[in-house]
């Protein structure tokens, strides 16, 4: 095997003395802050409909197709000359193979942000079906409308986050957003066990149960929302070549895999247990139900207060490697973005201003992580690693590579198509009746 091969060796030459570089632990908190996202608050819905000991077990065999598929990415952007995603599709499928790869990051990135958007409008202002906290809390006025909130988040706190242009100088808000994750998911976990001491728990399914509401392919549907709760790779170029050994990214994303799936099965549990059958597809709705006490209604409302602002931490480290690669979609040809201020300023607002208004004509997120999971995440994680394994253009893929591949492939396309028939069919029967 060529030295080429080996996942320790250094993605770039070694860098000048001196220059600033991303730590491991910033790392870790970018990767982490790109994993967690809003898929923890899908996680328990599909505890509901896998069961607790299937949705364990596909939590850890989706982290560890994570993990591979990026050992994947590391070893060709070592063996060629490309710094980027696209750049190492394209050294194995030329123009084709680094358009696919951009196109797939813009959808699933500007899917994200409007979801997100979604969730915090959801937060601070309600919808149709509950109120938000500032509603809750002052009334119901102009200022704590969703079309207000989401506008005065968007210029005071995302704006001024979205104007860095290093991924590092993310890796601070990255690890306050972390926290509030963790602590979304203790406060959730003691409210769980208190009310599992009061007798006040549902029962959670320990296996799927198949009736006339759910069939064995409805069960598929969860799998895409497990897929892009960890698709992150959109963010392993960027994250990594500002560090002096780029090759310190395998750490930096088993410890954040590690930590991400811990999380999720975590808030998973707690979290159907909880609120068992009757949890919604955003589980942050669950928490504006009245809890009887002043203690628990405080607890609901620091717990749904606390993952919107994740979110909103959130928001630039995915808005980083949307607007990097459509840029270099749209502009294939120009100066590196960032010294560009005119293309760099006008990239983002373009990219705020959409995501705004699609967040205030959108109200529902589940469609958007079945269908974004069983599409552009599903490739980007892992058919299209799989892909440039396959294709070998640098001669360095093992025999255990190539099945490791061809696997990672099969099952990718499979439940992606298994999942998107099931998610059209549901459409169709819900549009019915």
């Amino acid at each position: 095997m060529s030295p080429a091969a080996g996942v320790t060796a250094p993605l770039l030459p070694e860098s000048k003395p001196g220059a600033k570089h991303a730590s491991v632990s910033g790392a870790v908190f970018n990767v982490s802050t790109s994993i967690i996202g809003a898929g923890i608050m899908s996680i328990p819905a599909t505890l509901k409909v896998l069961g607790v000991v299937p949705a364990f077990l596909l939590i850890v065999f989706i982290g560890w197709l994570a993990d591979i598929s990026v050992e994947f990415l590391m070893r060709y952007t070592h063996a060629g000359d490309s710094t980027t995603y696209a750049g190492v599709m394209r050294e194995s499928f030329g123009k084709v193979g680094s358009g696919l790869v951009q196109i797939c990051v813009i959808i699933t990135n500007l899917g994200c942000l409007i979801i997100y958007l979604i969730i915090i409008g959801d937060v601070l202002s309600g919808d149709v079906d509950h109120l938000g906290v500032l509603q809750q809390w002052f009334g119901i006025h102009w200022w704590n409308s969703r079309a207000f909130a989401l506008l005065f988040t968007l210029v005071f706190i995302l704006l001024p986050l979205v104007l860095f242009r290093r991924v590092e100088s993310l890796s601070y808000s990255s690890a306050i957003s972390v926290f509030l994750a963790v602590l979304f998911v203790a406060i959730s976990s003691v409210m769980a066990i208190l009310a599992l001491l009061e007798g006040k728990t549902n029962t959670p399914r320990i296996l799927p149960e198949l009736d006339n509401k759910t069939s064995f392919f409805d069960l598929f549907t969860a799998v895409p929302v497990i897929v892009t709760a960890f698709t992150f790779h959109f963010n392993v170029h960027p994250i990594g070549f500002e560090m002096d050994k780029p090759s310190k990214m395998i750490l930096a994303v088993r410890i954040s895999i590690i930590l991400c799936a811990a999380i999720y099965f975590t808030i998973g549990l707690f979290g159907y247990l909880l609120f068992g059958d009757s949890i919604m597809a955003d589980i942050l709705v669950n928490f504006d139900q009245n809890s009887g006490s002043a203690v628990g209604s405080l607890l609901n409302d620091i717990v749904r207060l606390s993952y919107a602002l994740h979110l909103m931490l959130v928001f630039p480290l995915l808005n980083f490697s949307l607007r990097a690669n459509l840029d270099e979609f749209l502009f294939p040809n120009k100066t590196v973005l960032s010294k560009d201020n005119t293309r760099f300023l006008s990239l983002t607002l373009v990219l705020l201003v959409f995501s705004y208004l699609a967040a205030i004509a959108i109200p529902n997120i589940w469609y958007f992580f079945q269908f974004m999971g069983s599409t552009t995440a599903v490739s980007l994680a892992f058919i299209f690693p799989g892909a440039i394994v396959l294709r070998d253009a640098w001669g360095i893929s093992s025999a255990r590579d190539r099945i490791l591949a061809g696997v990672m492939i099969f099952l990718a396309i499979v439940t992606s198509i298994i999942a998107i028939s099931s998610n059209i069919h549901s459409l169709m029967t819900g549009n019915e009746s």
